[in-house]
């Protein structure tokens, strides 16, 4: 027997599926498809407010250069300004990588939730629902991969 994915709650092997604790052979899956379902706002937004988040700190670095190179201040009070302002953009680089990791890690995760649905003789059953699309797309893949040898035949 081949075991094609298995985590706590999915196990796909060359002998059947076990989705949430339902237990499929499977010859019982007559067709095997996806879905996707609406795109969560939510999502969108934390990741602009992300995106805003590094985007500020460098903004308020570069007015700053720029004020110290317009107003007619002293040289003192200019580099202090210019300094400021390096500074300020400067030091929002470790920042930048743990809210850029975020960002990466909400595109792993998805914006919609992804279901995978089975045609068996009872009729179509929901196997998954899950806002994880890396996940879904392991799932997905192995799924496909335990079905191939049993079409070949």
């Amino acid at each position: 027997m081949t075991t094609y994915y298995r985590d706590p709650d999915v196990q796909i092997t060359s002998a059947g599926v076990r989705i949430n604790g339902r237990e499929l052979r499977l010859g019982e899956l007559l067709q095997v498809w996806h879905t996707r379902g609406r795109r969560s706002w939510g999502t969108i937004a934390g990741r602009g407010a992300v995106g805003l988040a590094i985007l500020t700190p460098v903004v308020v670095g570069l007015l700053a250069v720029g004020i110290a190179l317009i107003i007619d201040a002293s040289t003192a009070t200019t580099i202090a300004l210019i300094g400021g302002g390096v500074l300020v953009g400067l030091g929002v680089a470790p920042l930048a990588d743990v809210l850029l990791e975020r960002v990466d890690r909400s595109y792993d995760r998805g914006s919609r939730v992804r279901e995978i649905w089975a045609r068996t003789p009872t009729g179509d059953l929901l196997l998954l629902s899950t806002p994880d699309a890396a996940r879904f797309g392991r799932i997905y893949r192995a799924l496909q991969r335990a079905l191939e040898p049993a079409t070949r035949r």
